[in-house]
């Protein structure tokens, strides 16, 4: 009898193992490979064609002490927090509005979430042609002179309102789902105690959303340090790399320059970057607990 079990047992096993063998091989072939090959180029001074020349931290060196990194760095966290704030506090607002079953409110929702369902290249395309200072309708209706995305007070701005617009839907759909698990009778206890929405909102809807904003918090703030389409084809960086972010920089250096170790080394100093931010996070997260 034992035997027998023991045979199911490893043919139980064995099953197993053939089920996620393809997801193991994929993520070591696709994912694990590769990242460590590009990490092992950051040592590397290599163009693609000649033969590759170990230089040590060489890269990291270069690339911290170029005069425009710092521009560079600076640039990104500007994007990445400013629509972080926006694209938490809109949407978490909005769903409050519309949680409260307002009028209409599954039009709403549908147009808010229409914008993060279309492809950036088209929503790019789109606010180009709004902001363009010659045939634009943002000057014509408005009677303005403003050269949008050619000056650098207010290309990064656009930028930063595109993404925000964007992404407020997405993350308004997250904090409705939010809500819905919020116990109506602590609401209502709030409400028999004297306080009026504002203050239920502030103490008692916000605290028990803290593990949805939490989350919001950094899936928004994870991809708005990883931002390449709407700069690639809005602004190449420019004016002056009043816009350039780091992932953009990686595109240069290696498809422009090529210079595939520095490619490398940014890519893995915007590693570090988002892994020391996510365990910040973490970190203030437990504290709150």
């Amino acid at each position: 009898m034992q035997n027998i079990q023991s045979n199911v047992n490893k043919n139980d096993k064995l099953t197993a193992l053939i089920f996620i063998l393809p997801a193991v091989l994929g993520s070591l072939i696709f994912i694990v490979i590769p990242v460590l090959f590009s990490f092992s180029l950051s040592f590397f001074d290599w163009d693609l064609l000649s033969p590759m020349k170990f230089v040590g931290v060489q890269n990291y060196k270069d690339i911290i002490t170029d005069s425009t990194f710092l521009q560079v760095l600076a640039n990104t966290f500007v994007f990445a927090i400013s629509v972080t704030v926006f694209a938490v506090i809109i949407p978490l607002v909005l769903a409050a509005i519309l949680n409260s079953k307002i009028r209409g409110s599954d039009f709403y929702k549908t147009a808010y979430f229409l914008p993060f369902i279309t492809p950036m290249i088209v929503i790019a395309v789109v606010w180009q042609w709004i902001f363009d200072p010659n045939i634009g309708i943002l000057n014509e209706l408005f009677k303005l002179n403003i050269k949008w995305l050619y000056d650098t007070r207010f290309a990064l701005p656009v930028l930063i309102f595109i993404s925000v617009w964007k992404l407020i839907g997405y993350n308004m759909i997250i904090f409705l789902s939010g809500f819905s698990t919020i116990n109506h009778e602590v609401l209502e206890a709030a409400k028999i105690d004297g306080a009026n929405a504002l203050q239920t909102f502030k103490n008692v809807t916000v605290p028990l959303l803290t593990p949805t904003i939490f989350f919001v918090v950094v899936i928004t703030s994870i991809s708005s340090f990883q931002v390449f389409d709407l700069v690639y084809i809005m602004t190449q960086g420019g004016p002056d790399n009043s816009t350039m972010v780091l992932v953009y920089s990686i595109y240069k250096y290696a498809f422009e320059y090529f210079d595939i170790g520095k490619a490398s080394a940014v890519a893995y100093i915007l590693f570090a970057i988002i892994f020391v931010l996510v365990l910040c996070q973490c970190k203030l997260k437990q504290k709150e607990y």
